[in-house]
């Protein structure tokens, strides 16, 4: 997992919580790289599940509503970031939709071995839109929190529901995202 998603988890924790919170979660999850993260390297996946399992003990809230929050954090980390990618972009669906098509491919050239999820539409309407999420991990909570962010940065309320599929390994999930 590249570095940069660790860079802003820990960024998120510093800012919605405090500094020392982020000391104190590296110290109890005990991960092998110590913490010392850079946005350009790579990462064992596990750390992640380490250190959000260390803020949910420290903070008493579900790892699930940790990842969904990070996911919100990092789409705004995204905008300000990568503001090319949302360009002429016009509303959440056609954002979602361009994924693997289009920023997936540029986020490629940046990360050349990023293992990034694969997403797919599988119904678009006016209405609604069915993505199916893929990944080798299982970090669906984190892409429900970047769906999320991503309707918030487009000011489209949507309803998420959200079905996990069988899969062979990793992890399959349906969102189902309706406009309000």
């Amino acid at each position: 997992m590249k570095g940069i998603v660790f860079t802003e988890f820990l960024e998120m924790v510093e800012t919605r919580f405090d500094p020392g919170m982020v000391d104190r979660i590296i110290m109890s999850a005990q991960v092998p790289s110590g913490g010392a993260y850079t946005a350009v390297g790579s990462y064992d996946h596990g750390e992640m599940w380490s250190l959000a399992a260390a803020l949910s003990k420290a903070t008493e809230t579900p790892v699930p509503d940790l990842m969904r929050a990070f996911g919100q954090h990092l789409f705004g980390r995204f905008v300000t970031g990568f503001p090319r990618f949302f360009a002429g972009v016009g509303c959440a669906f056609d954002f979602l939709e361009n994924l693997n098509s289009v920023i997936h491919v540029e986020v490629r050239k940046l990360y050349p071995d990023a293992e990034l999820p694969h997403f797919e539409v599988l119904e678009r309407t006016a209405g609604r839109m069915v993505l199916l999420y893929q990944s080798a991990r299982h970090f669906a909570d984190l892409a429900e929190g970047l769906i999320q962010g991503c309707a918030e940065h487009f000011r489209e309320p949507l309803a998420i529901g959200r079905e996990s599929v069988s899969a062979e390994s990793g992890s399959r999930v349906r969102f189902t995202l309706e406009r309000a």
